[in-house]
C-alpha cells in the first residue's frame, strides 16, 4: 500500500515542505532537449523525407511517401459510421455539450466614436491554420481531439490539421469518430517531435499551421518549447492535478475515487487532499487500501500516490482557500456543503468542481467546460483552453480631423520628450491642414 505524505498547517515548515512538494522541474532534460533539437533542424531542412525516416525509427510505420501519411477524410467518417450507437452517442452528446459553452466564449469586434469623430476598436479574427496534436501511444484521447478542435472550429479556424501517431499503423477508430464529429480538415499520422516540426514549420506535404495545441509526451512539450515563436502554442503541460477541499462529510470512498481518477494518468501526477477534519481523511485513507488493489492501473496510481500525493490538515476551510491559492491547482474539487461561500476565496484554479457530486472526472469528458487546463502552479497567470485561444485582436483607429489634432498635439509633446523627433514631425504634419 502506498504510503502518503502528511502535512499539517500548524507545522513550522509546512510552506516550504509544500512548495517542496509541489515543484515540478519542468518538462525535459538535456538529453531530451538536444534530442528534439536535432529532429527539429531535420525536419526543417529535409522536409518529408526526414518524417518518412523518424516515423519508421519510432511508430514502425513505413510509408512509401510523405503523402501516405495523410489519412483521407473518408476513412474517418468510415470510423464514425462503424462505431457502436452508444459510443457514437456518447461522442456527439459531449461534442454538442463542449460546442454549447464555447460559444458563449467567442470574442465578437466593437467599436465606440468619441465626441469628436474619432473611432477606436477591436477586430476580432480567427487564426488561419490550427495543428491538434493527439497522443497515441499508451492510450486513445478522443476526448483531447474534442476539447481542442471545437473551440478552434467556434473561433472559426478555417483549417485544423490533426496529427496522432499510429505506432504498426494501428489507427484508433475512436479518435478518427472524434476527428470528424469535430469537423477536423486534415488527419496525418505523425507523432512526436517530428510531428510538431512539420506543424511549426511545413514540408511539402504538411502545411505550416499558426499555432500547435494538445497533449504529448516530453518530447512533444519539448519540441512546442523549442518551436513557440515561429508558431504559437497552448501551453506546456506538467503532470496531472487534483486537489480536493472536503468539509469530512462526503462519502470517502468518493474522495479515494476522485484522487484515484488522476494518479492513474501517470506517476508523476499529483493527488492532494486537504481537510479540517483529521478523522475523515484517515477514512479516506482506509477506502485507498481497500479500492486500490481492484483498480485496473493500480502500479500507476500507487506510485503517484507514493511520490506527490499529501494529505493536508487545515484549521479551517477558509485557511484551506490559502493552501489552494498557492498551490494553484489543475483541477480544483470543493467537495463541502456551500461551495459558493468559498468560490470568491479562491483566485488561482484552472477548473473548479463545486458541490459533492461533482466528480472532476466529468470534465475531463463531457460537463462542457475545456480540460485543457494550466498545471505546475501556471494557474496563477493563465486559464483553460477556450475559443479566445484560436481568435486574435486588432486595433482598431480611425481618427477624425479634430482627433488628430487634439492627439497630433499630445503625440508631439510626449515624442519630444522621448527624443524621438520623426514621431513628433509625424503626428505635427497633419496639424497644418485642420
Amino acid at each position: 500500500m502506498p504510503t502518503i505524505q502528511r502535512l499539517s498547517t500548524t507545522g513550522p515548515d509546512f510552506w516550504a515542505r509544500l512548495e517542496a512538494l509541489i515543484t515540478w522541474e519542468g518538462v525535459a532534460d538535456e538529453t531530451v532537449t538536444s534530442t528534439v533539437r536535432e529532429i527539429i533542424s531535420q525536419v526543417r531542412q529535409r522536409g518529408d523525407a526526414a518524417l518518412l525516416e523518424y516515423t519508421q525509427r519510432f511508430d514502425q510505420l513505413i510509408a512509401a511517401q510523405a503523402a501516405d501519411l495523410e489519412v483521407p477524410a473518408s476513412r474517418w467518417r468510415q470510423a464514425l459510421e462503424s462505431l457502436p450507437t452508444n459510443q457514437r452517442a456518447t461522442l456527439e452528446t459531449a461534442a454538442a455539450r463542449i460546442r454549447a459553452y464555447a460559444q458563449r466564449q467567442k470574442l465578437e469586434s466593437w467599436t465606440f466614436t468619441e465626441v469628436d469623430g474619432t473611432v477606436l476598436g477591436q477586430q476580432v479574427t480567427p487564426l488561419d491554420r490550427v495543428g491538434l496534436y493527439v497522443p497515441g501511444g499508451k492510450a486513445a484521447y478522443p476526448s483531447s481531439v474534442l476539447m481542442n478542435a471545437i473551440p478552434a472550429k467556434v473561433a472559426g479556424v478555417p483549417e485544423l490539421v490533426m496529427v496522432a501517431p499510429a505506432p504498426g499503423g494501428a489507427l484508433n477508430d475512436l479518435v478518427l469518430a472524434a476527428a470528424a464529429i469535430a469537423n477536423v480538415d486534415r488527419v496525418f499520422t505523425l507523432g512526436g517531435a517530428q510531428a510538431i516540426a512539420a506543424l511549426a514549420y511545413g514540408t511539402a506535404t504538411v502545411p505550416r499551421v499558426d499555432k500547435i495545441v494538445g497533449p504529448g509526451n516530453i518530447y512533444v512539450a519539448a519540441a512546442k518549447r523549442q518551436v513557440f515563436g515561429a508558431a504559437g502554442i497552448d501551453m506546456i503541460a506538467g503532470p496531472s492535478e487534483i486537489l480536493v477541499v472536503c468539509d469530512g462529510l462526503t462519502d470517502p470512498d468518493w474522495i479515494a475515487m476522485d484522487l484515484f481518477s488522476q494518479a492513474e494518468h501517470d506517476e508523476d501526477a499529483q493527488p492532494i487532499l486537504i481537510s479540517p477534519d483529521a478523522a475523515f481523511m484517515e477514512q479516506v485513507i482506509a477506502s485507498v487500501e481497500r479500492l486500490l488493489p481492484e483498480m485496473e492501473r493500480r502500479e500507476v496510481i500507487e506510485a503517484s500516490l507514493t511520490r506527490r500525493a499529501a494529505l493536508i490538515q487545515v484549521r479551517d476551510l477558509t485557511e484551506a482557500t490559502q493552501v489552494v491559492n498557492f498551490i494553484a491547482p489543475e483541477h480544483l474539487e470543493l467537495s463541502v456543503e456551500k461551495p459558493e461561500e468559498l468560490l470568491p476565496l479562491i483566485r488561482h484554479a484552472g477548473a473548479i468542481f463545486m458541490g459533492r457530486y461533482t466528480a472532476e472526472a466529468l470534465g475531463d469528458y463531457c460537463a462542457g467546460p475545456n480540460h485543457v487546463l494550466p498545471t505546475s502552479r501556471t494557474a496563477r497567470f493563465s486559464s483553460p483552453l477556450g475559443v479566445y485561444d484560436f481568435q486574435k485582436r486588432s486595433s482598431l483607429i480611425h481618427c477624425s480631423p479634430t482627433g488628430a489634432a487634439t492627439l497630433g498635439n499630445i503625440a508631439s509633446v510626449l515624442a519630444r520628450g522621448e527624443g524621438l523627433t520623426a514621431h513628433a514631425r509625424s503626428a505635427e504634419l497633419r496639424l497644418k491642414d485642420i
